[in-house]
């Protein structure tokens, strides 16, 4: 038996994502500490997922390219000097 204290938002929502994957939480919490007192190291896995603004900056970019509108492709060199 185990207690710890965690927001009660993170755990609903990791109880959520183990009933996704269909396991109870407690198997999930089980396996992590294995693998922790196997390897002694900790490793975080984190989708990534731009921001609103990044998204926006991206569809700008990915128009302007559609359209004709970007210059390139450039080699490294000619980049360096395009830049200039």
């Amino acid at each position: 038996m185990l207690s710890i204290k965690t927001d009660k938002a993170i755990k609903r929502e990791a109880q959520e994502a183990a009933e996704e994957l269909g396991f109870p939480l407690g198997t999930i919490i089980n396996a992590f500490l294995r693998q922790f007192a196997r390897d002694k190291e900790i490793s975080f896995s984190v989708p990534y997922k731009p921001t609103k603004y990044l998204e926006r900056i991206i569809g700008e970019a990915e128009r302007e390219w559609n359209a004709g509108k970007v210059p390139g492709p450039f080699t490294f060199d000619e980049l360096k000097e395009h830049l200039r």
